[in-house]
C-alpha cells in the first residue's frame, strides 16, 4: 500500500515537473518568437531604407551629370560667342579700312570732278565709287549691329554659365535700362515689364520699381522675350502696391 501511494506521489510530482516545464519552455518560446519577429520586422526596415538611399543617391548622381553637361553646354556657347565676336570685329575693322580707301576715293574724285576729263575718269566711273562707298557703309552696319546682337549673347551665356558656378552671382544690367510695368498679377506677386532681350534684360536681373521718385518693391526677372520680361516681386521689398505705369531701373547697374 505504502508503495502504491510512493509511486502515486511519484506520477504526480513527474506531472506536476512536466508542467512545470511546458510553461517555462511556452515563455521561452514566446520570447524568442518576439525576438525574431523583432528582427525580422528591424531587417526589412533597415532594407527598405537601403534601397531608399540607393534610390536617392542614383537620383543625385542623374541630376549632377545633367547639370555638368549643361555647365559644359554653357561654356561650348561661350567660347563660339566669343569666337564669332572676334570674327566680326576683325570683318568689321576690314570694312572700315576699306570704305576708308574707297571715302579717300570718293573725294579725290569729286576734288577733280571740275577736270575728269583731264584725269580719265568717266561720270559712270565716279558714279560706281559712289556706289560702292553706300555698299561698304551698309556692310559696315550690319557688322556693327551683328556685333552688338553678339555682345548681348556673350553677356546672356555668362549670366547662364554663372548660375552654375555660383549661384548667388549678381547679375548687372545696362545702366540706361528703364522700363514700365504693363501688367501686375497682385495674386501671385508677379508683373509684365514692356522691356526684353532687345533692351539687355537678362534672366535673374533685379529692378527698383520706383513712383514719383518713390521706392515701391524691388523685382526679379525669371523670364524674357524679344521686347518684354517677366519678374517676381521680391519678399520683404513691397513697400507699397505696385501698379502699371511704375517705372523700373536696374537695381545692379553695369558700370
Amino acid at each position: 500500500m505504502l508503495i502504491r501511494i510512493s509511486l502515486i506521489l511519484a506520477i504526480v510530482a513527474a506531472l506536476a515537473a512536466g508542467a512545470l516545464n511546458f510553461f517555462v519552455v511556452k515563455d521561452k518560446l514566446a520570447t524568442l518568437i518576439t525576438d525574431r519577429n523583432t528582427q525580422r520586422d528591424g531587417r526589412i526596415s533597415a532594407e527598405g531604407e537601403r534601397d531608399k538611399t540607393k534610390r536617392q543617391l542614383a537620383q543625385t548622381q542623374s541630376q549632377l551629370s545633367q547639370t555638368q553637361q549643361e555647365l559644359t553646354d554653357a561654356n561650348s556657347k561661350l567660347e563660339k560667342a566669343v569666337a564669332d565676336i572676334a570674327t566680326e570685329t576683325r570683318r568689321a575693322d576690314g570694312l572700315s579700312s576699306k570704305l576708308d580707301q574707297t571715302t579717300q576715293e570718293r573725294d579725290d574724285a569729286l576734288n577733280n570732278l571740275a577736270a575728269f576729263k583731264a584725269t580719265g575718269l568717266s561720270p559712270d566711273q565716279i558714279g560706281k565709287i559712289s556706289r560702292d562707298n553706300k555698299d561698304l557703309k551698309d556692310e559696315i552696319a550690319a557688322a556693327n549691329e551683328e556685333k552688338l546682337v553678339l555682345s548681348r549673347k556673350i553677356y546672356s551665356l555668362s549670366n547662364e554659365l554663372a548660375k552654375y558656378i555660383g549661384p548667388d552671382n549678381i547679375v548687372r544690367l545696362p545702366a540706361s535700362l528703364k522700363g514700365k510695368i504693363v501688367v501686375v498679377d497682385p495674386k501671385w506677386d508677379f508683373v509684365v515689364l514692356d522691356i526684353g532681350d532687345n533692351q539687355g534684360v537678362l534672366d535673374r536681373g533685379e529692378l527698383l520699381v520706383s513712383r514719383e521718385g518713390k521706392l515701391v518693391a524691388k523685382v526679379i526677372v525669371f523670364s524674357t522675350e524679344k521686347d518684354r520680361c517677366i519678374a517676381n516681386i521680391v519678399p520683404g521689398w513691397k513697400l507699397g502696391e505696385v501698379i502699371e505705369g511704375d517705372v523700373v531701373q536696374p537695381a545692379y547697374p553695369a558700370s
